[in-house]
């Protein structure tokens, strides 16, 4: 190994051990399903950002989320979790579904500027 390529593995070493592993996690919103409803129905989450929405079924039935915005769907199993990662998006409003029950399992990502984010905070 020459020095060149040491003396670049220890400056990145010194360059990670000092991040903050929390500077590198993944925004998370999560959202529960109750009685084929979504706990809470309407999530705000960062434009520009990738983020994870963790499903938390606690029914005793699975539920299929969709949604046509996202492009997205995936079946979460009865008292189970399961996640689905979405963005970076453009500010907006992207409804998705429950389609057991699209009459009563209803949801929407609200997508905000990062200055409108906090302020809601």
């Amino acid at each position: 190994m020459n020095s060149y390529f040491k003396t670049s593995l220890a400056i990145l070493a010194g360059v990670f051990s000092f991040a903050s592993p929390r500077a590198y996690a993944l925004p998370e919103v999560v959202i529960e399903i109750k009685n084929h409803l979504f706990y809470p129905q309407n999530v705000v989450v960062p434009a520009g950002k990738k983020v994870r929405l963790t499903f938390i079924n606690f029914d005793d039935t699975p539920e299929e989320i969709d949604s046509f915005s996202l492009n997205r769907e995936k079946v979460i199993f009865a008292n189970s979790k399961g996640s689905i990662y979405i963005g970076p998006l453009k500010p907006g409003e992207y409804p998705f579904f429950g389609e057991f029950h699209p009459n009563s399992a209803v949801g929407k990502v609200v997508v905000k500027a990062h200055e409108e984010v906090r302020d809601a905070d």
